[in-house]
């Protein structure tokens, strides 16, 4: 593994990874999170564990690009891409729809939930083949 493309790699997948869950949570899906409030806690309390957020985030981005150095086959951005699909469904279907069956949400959060984790891991995996892809000779 090349430990500079790795790191440089980790970096741009947390920041992709972090814009996009801003914007699908804060702003696309921020009405039907604020017609469940009594679902959720407090937002005051939300906020003060967020830190929490950041962490899980980052042990999740250095395991994803981690897990995609051991099988790398230097195929470009399809790699990522199938890389990404695979993972977004490892980890949106069951998240998604056993939260469905736990909590009182619509379905339709639960689908908005599996396609967002599903299109997220792809982009994430198009920038990690992109970023860890060998430089040109």
């Amino acid at each position: 593994m090349n430990v500079k493309r790795f790191a440089l790699a980790c970096v741009a997948v947390y920041v992709v990874y972090q814009i996009i869950g801003f914007t699908v949570h804060q702003v696309f899906l921020a009405e039907t999170y604020a017609s469940l409030a009594s679902v959720w806690r407090p937002e005051a309390e939300m906020m003060s564990k967020m830190w929490m957020q950041f962490i899980t985030s980052l042990v999740w981005v250095v395991l994803f690009c981690y897990i995609f150095t051991r099988g790398y086959e230097g195929k470009g951005v399809m790699e990522g891409v199938r890389y990404g699909a695979l993972v977004g469904v490892l980890m949106g279907f069951p998240f998604s729809y056993e939260s469905y069956m736990i909590y009182p949400i619509p379905l339709s959060l639960a689908h908005s939930w599996f396609a967002v984790t599903v299109i997220l891991c792809v982009i994430c995996g198009i920038v990690l083949a992109l970023v860890y892809k060998p430089t040109e000779a």
